[in-house]
């Protein structure tokens, strides 16, 4: 199997302690079986000694001591790989195999044939060793025999022919098999590789497949034809759960829940082919809930344990999220349509203005100057307008050019608020409470200006013409979090209107352009604050009252010095 990420350098030495734990098995393998055959060899000395053949010491001692040694290497605590040629290693396995067996041959004669046993050491060298090392290792016992037929002819006057003819053919045989074992063993260690490299692939691609499916944003589910999910994740779980009852461990049916019935009927469907399934919006209703719409997409497929078991795979997606998602770009894209054409506009409504003011000086009837005056108020608003439409793409630039300076909140909200209530003539109807204690919060001056001007001259819309009917509120929580809150006493918002307060283009009233509360989540978002809305209870007027507050949570800072502190106002 070829992998994407394909074989590397890391993959050897990932590979490396594989292939010791290989090594070692194969070594304490063949170890074993010399230590089976010492035993053997002793028990066969004893056999004969039991049937009443003379004891032969010698015999008796080297078969003792070809297991003892045998014992000896394979409680070895560390096996030794051996070289391409003869070297220590070999000659304390191979080698002594080599002459134990050549001494078997002289000292028992012609009684008994030890030749067979030849076998183990040439195994042992092509297995464990390099093709030279098993060729030289067939060479040796080939010669060997071949000395011992030549003694064997020397000792007596028979015919010395089968001695050599068995020699020859034992030496052939030897060399066949160091060959043969060797590429076979060769071949076999190159497959292990090979499984190895492509086992590590996969595994490297089940963990990146996991990591992907894990933190996908549509859900992704695996149905058998029973309904039972094999397989969710995090996604769909969050989809699939109720509030207060959270999903189960796989598998689990889709006929557990009654919300799920929808589910649990398209993939019966998917399943006996009733049409064209491929995809598919329905509905997700728990009990004491609303109904989730999500747009399924299906693909079947056959499950890795069998060829009879197919699955059915469903892709969820959230059509609330697919909605926001193409609203904001919807948004951004009318965003920078409306600042291009903003652009267009300043100059001529500039131009506008400019005449407008030239008529002024030279017009003396009332009704002209009237005619002019809303010319002038008008274009105040167009102004105003092109203002709030540029500054939607420069409020984050601004924003976070100014996000390391640092003001102290208490004094700079109670000169705003002092200015606004001058110029609006609205001192009565402002309450400021602010903390004693200092502040300092990370804020550009200018931005929090804009933000609590745009703020009070919302509150002032739809407060009450009543003392204390605005106020404003500056201080630090519990947590040492600063806050700060514009209360007014208006009539609660329609649930619609509450829903979009801080998109952009959106207003309740004709003549505003629905920018200022977007700008001013923009500025606090830029300085890494947030701002909010809700309903609480203020006292006014020496009664607990409801009312509607937009408050904004501030980044607290350390309490500057006086060298780095920031003015209040630009």
């Amino acid at each position: 199997m070829h992998s994407w990420f394909g074989p590397s350098l890391l993959d050897e030495r990932l590979e490396a302690p594989e292939e010791q734990q290989e090594f070692k098995r194969l070594w304490l393998g063949f170890m074993t079986a010399r230590v089976m055959l010492g035993l053997v060899l002793l028990l066969l000395q004893v056999t004969l000694y039991v049937l009443g053949q003379a004891p032969n010491v010698w015999l008796a001692l080297l078969c003792g001591a070809y297991f003892a040694a045998t014992l000896m290497v394979r409680v070895a605590p560390r096996p030794r790989r051996m070289g391409h040629t003869f070297d220590q290693s070999w000659l304390s396995s191979i080698g002594v195999d080599v002459l134990v067996f050549t001494a078997l041959h002289l000292l028992h004669g012609s009684s008994i044939n030890y030749t067979p046993l030849y076998a183990l050491p040439v195994l042992q060298a092509a297995v464990l060793g390099s093709l030279t090392l098993a060729m030289g290792t067939a060479a040796g016992v080939t010669l060997l025999l071949l000395l011992h037929s030549t003694w064997q002819a020397l000792r007596g006057p028979g015919d010395a022919t089968p001695f050599f003819i068995q020699a020859a053919l034992t030496g052939a045989g030897s060399f066949v098999i160091a060959f043969l074992a060797h590429q076979l063993s060769a071949r076999l260690a190159s497959e292990q590789q090979r499984a190895r490299r492509s086992q590590h692939a996969m595994r490297i691609q089940q963990q990146v497949n996991d990591l992907v499916i894990e933190a996908l944003t549509d859900g992704i589910l695996v149905v058998d034809v029973r309904g039972t999910v094999h397989a969710a994740n995090p996604a769909a779980r969050q989809m699939l759960q109720a509030d207060d009852r959270p999903i189960r461990h796989t598998p689990f049916s889709l006929a557990d829940e009654p919300g799920w019935q929808a589910l649990a009927e398209l993939a019966f469907q998917v399943f006996t082919g009733r049409g064209d399934f491929h995809h598919a919006d329905i509905g997700i209703e728990h009990l004491g809930q609303g109904n989730r719409r999500m747009r399924v997409r299906t693909r079947m497929t056959t499950a890795h344990w069998g060829e009879s078991e197919i699955l059915c795979v469903m892709f969820l997606q959230d059509l609330r999220e697919m909605e926001a998602r193409m609203r904001t770009e919807k948004l951004a894209s009318m965003g920078r349509m409306s600042a291009a054409v903003a652009h267009e506009i300043r100059n001529p409504l500039a131009a506008i203005a400019q005449a407008n003011a030239l008529l002024e000086e030279d017009i003396q009837e009332p009704r002209h100057i009237r005619l002019t005056q809303m010319i002038r108020q008008n274009a105040k608003r167009l102004d105003r307008i092109v203002d709030d439409v540029l500054n939607i793409s420069r409020a984050g630039k601004q924003a976070t050019a100014f996000a390391s300076r640092v003001l102290e909140l208490t004094p700079s909200v109670q000169r705003i608020g002092q200015d606004w209530a001058q110029q609006t003539g609205n001192s009565a109807m402002l309450a400021l409470h602010l903390a004693p204690q200092p502040l300092p919060v990370h804020f550009d001056p200018e931005h929090l200006r804009r933000v609590l001007v745009n703020l009070l001259d919302n509150a002032r819309r739809y407060a009450r013409q009543l003392p204390d009917a605005i106020q404003v509120h500056a201080r630090a929580d519990a947590s040492g979090q600063a806050l700060l809150a514009v209360w007014s006493d208006g009539p609660p918002m329609e649930p619609s209107v509450e829903q979009h307060l801080f998109e952009p283009f959106f207003s309740s009233e004709s003549r505003s352009s629905g920018l200022g509360l977007y700008i001013c989540r923009e500025l606090c978002e830029g300085h890494g604050a947030a701002i909010g809305y809700h309903r609480a209870r203020r006292i006014a007027r020496d009664t607990l009252m409801d009312g509607n507050e937009f408050f904004i949570t501030l980044r607290q800072a350390a309490v500057p010095s006086p060298a780095s502190r920031s003015p209040a106002t630009p």
